[in-house]
């Protein structure tokens, strides 16, 4: 296993404790590499009319932005699934203003047991030529 994607998925499992899921109950993290070094952590957020609910990824991506950066490397995401779990649809647009295709996606699960994608075969054909 790649040294960054263990440090990544180390961080999205620590991030996912401080997970706000009173309805649902899904500890959801995520760790975002910045192109800076950096990682950026989120963790998902429950609110009780489920539209204000944001998920761990857009969490992170959004602290990134808010301290000024644009471009990322890598993202982890894992919960207390069992299964392994990938960002949902609006997680992937998000990420679709700031990666390109070759971004790499870490999906995870509890027990830490991952896949890695790219975001091209994670959203694949979803350019749209301005």
């Amino acid at each position: 296993m790649n040294k960054t994607w263990t440090e990544l998925l180390d961080r999205a499992y620590e991030a996912k404790k401080n997970a706000y899921v009173p309805y649902f109950g899904f500890h959801v993290g995520a760790a975002l590499l910045g192109e800076n070094g950096r990682i950026y952590t989120g963790a998902n957020i429950e609110g009780a009319s489920f539209g204000v609910t944001v998920c761990a990824e857009r969490t992170a991506i959004y602290k990134a932005v808010t301290e000024g950066v644009q471009k990322f490397k890598a993202i982890a995401v894992l919960s207390d699934s069992e299964e392994i779990i990938y960002p949902c649809g609006i997680c992937r647009q998000v990420l679709s203003d700031f990666v390109e295709d070759d971004f790499t996606v870490i999906c995870g699960n509890s027990k830490k047991e991952y896949k890695v994608l790219t975001f091209g075969e994670l959203l694949p054909n979803c350019r749209i030529p301005i």
